[in-house]
């Protein structure tokens, strides 16, 4: 599994993950699937959204990117709208499984993340404890 080295774990103050750590090799990725997205989501899922759009765009901009490390459970909160395959055939759960942001739908979608002059948030809670656990 490609571990996205500078990706942020979460968002901040909160318990929203965008990474896992570590592979589950019993039962291999979990599967993304695309959820829906009701008018009446809490503030703070809207929040998590919109942050890992941002991590994404700033991280891979429209160049397609490997799945890897990157939490199956946000990315479905996205998926068939804003992240798309960028294979064919796609296998939705599979680490190695290519991705690409449809620009044209997260320009849409998050049109701050998108915005002449927007700066990537920061997130202070991806550091060096987490790659010391993997040397271990």
């Amino acid at each position: 599994m490609l571990k996205h080295r500078g990706f942020p774990g979460r968002l901040t103050g909160t318990d929203f993950q965008f990474v896992i750590r570590r592979a589950n090799m019993k039962e291999g990725a979990s599967k993304i699937v695309k959820r829906e997205r009701f008018k009446d989501r809490r503030n703070v899922d809207r929040a998590a959204d919109t942050a890992f759009m941002a991590a994404l765009w700033s991280h891979f901009g429209e160049e397609p990117f490997e799945r890897g490390n990157l939490d199956a459970g946000r990315l479905s909160w996205l998926f068939g709208r804003e992240v798309v395959p960028a294979e064919d055939p796609f296998n939705p759960a599979s680490y190695d499984a290519l991705l690409k942001i449809n620009v044209k739908v997260a320009q849409v979608s998050f049109p701050q993340v998108f915005a002449a002059g927007a700066e990537m948030e920061d997130f202070d809670d991806w550091d060096e404890e987490l790659d010391s656990e993997d040397e271990d």
